[in-house]
């Protein structure tokens, strides 16, 4: 397995699952060791590692896929079945799959027996490139995204970016709108190579490189910052409104991939950075029409703007009453704690409904 030598946690591109997993697992060998998963993971993935000594079908804690379940009754079923497992403060928690199981299996572990040891397994691109990676762990809480949660970093991440073979193209499009977030942040020749690949018809080998550059600006970012006091709001862009987005839709029984949400967040988001900071509306304009071709569109009305603009008032960024956005005065240059009033968010949200 290869090392892409990142500073806050040890990650590794595997390059067979099984035995590289074998090798990371073999100081708890002594120990419990339990693997949490959805449905979908268990059936396509947990087959991959089952044979491992140390792993088995027993101490396998396997919950209802979605975000919706990202919540407080599934946490406490992961503490009842790690107590009714006998784990103890060495156990290890292996959480195999998307960033539902990564940001609760990894909230789980951070506060059982006051932390024990957990490995993230990345299963969907998006949880390869984000929730795997920086030591964010949570849940979401009364309709509000990762309301409940704590930092903790992962003893290890491994990805095997041949899972992603298996995904479907919706997930498989989720989690290329983090790696557009993250060459935002970077610079132009990366935010070119990005939007020119062809997510659609993904070439693997040519995909395999961008996450790991995606994964290695994440953990530029969280090593610089690791408790998001500063530099690593920069990660917020396009979520303020995103998180709005995801909030209005699960409130309408039609939830959304973070992804998507995401992509939408980040046209508003950079309108926001274009009225506010001059970032040039002709990148705005081309991003709305690449989200529109990928993405498509999210439906909302002027009547929703109240709402969105309420809940975005919880986002964690803010202080002292004020929303601050993570905006961008060009491609690489980053303005976070930008302050925008009530009438700047409805006319980005505005803005995102006529384009």
């Amino acid at each position: 397995m290869q090392s892409l030598h990142t500073q806050e946690t040890d990650v590794f591109l595997a390059d067979n699952l099984a035995n590289d997993l074998e090798q990371l697992i073999e100081p708890f060998k002594n120990e419990k060791i339990f693997v949490l998963t959805d449905k979908n993971t268990h059936r396509h993935c947990f087959p991959l590692i089952s044979r491992i000594e140390g792993i088995s079908e027993e101490r396998c804690i396997i919950t209802d896929p979605g975000d919706e379940y990202k919540n407080t009754e599934t946490l406490i079923s992961v503490w009842q079945k790690l107590v009714e497992g006998g784990a103890n403060r060495h156990a290890l928690l292996i959480n195999l799959g998307g960033g539902m199981p990564c940001d609760l299996g990894g909230f789980a572990a951070a506060t059982f027996k006051r932390g024990i040891a957990f490995i993230n397994i990345p299963t969907t691109l998006l949880a390869q490139v984000d929730a795997s990676v920086g030591g964010k762990t949570g849940i979401n809480f009364m309709g509000y995204k990762n309301e409940i949660g704590s930092f903790m970093q992962a003893k290890h991440v491994l990805v095997d970016t041949t899972l992603l073979k298996t995904l479907d193209q919706p997930n498989l499009i989720s989690g290329f709108a983090e790696m557009i977030k993250h060459a935002y942040l970077k610079n132009e020749p990366l935010l070119k190579r990005t939007l020119n690949f062809d997510i659609l018809n993904p070439d693997m080998q040519e995909l395999s490189k961008l996450v790991a550059e995606s994964i290695k600006i994440k953990d530029e970012v969280v090593t610089a910052d690791p408790f998001e006091k500063n530099i690593r709001k920069a990660l917020n862009l396009g979520h303020t409104i995103g998180h709005a987005f995801e909030s209005f839709a699960l409130k309408n029984n039609q939830p959304v991939l973070h992804g998507y949400a995401v992509a939408w967040g980040m046209v508003a988001e950079l309108y926001l950075a274009h009225i506010k900071l001059g970032f040039p509306l002709k990148m705005v304009e081309e991003l709305t029409a690449y989200t529109k071709n990928i993405f498509g569109s999210f439906s909302y009305t002027k009547a929703d703007f109240d709402y969105l603009y309420e809940t975005m008032t919880h986002d964690k960024k803010n202080q002292a009453g004020r929303i601050n956005f993570t905006l961008l005065k060009a491609v690489g240059d980053i303005a976070i704690n930008t302050h925008c009033e009530v009438h700047e968010v409805h006319e980005a949200l505005s803005f995102y409904l006529e384009n």
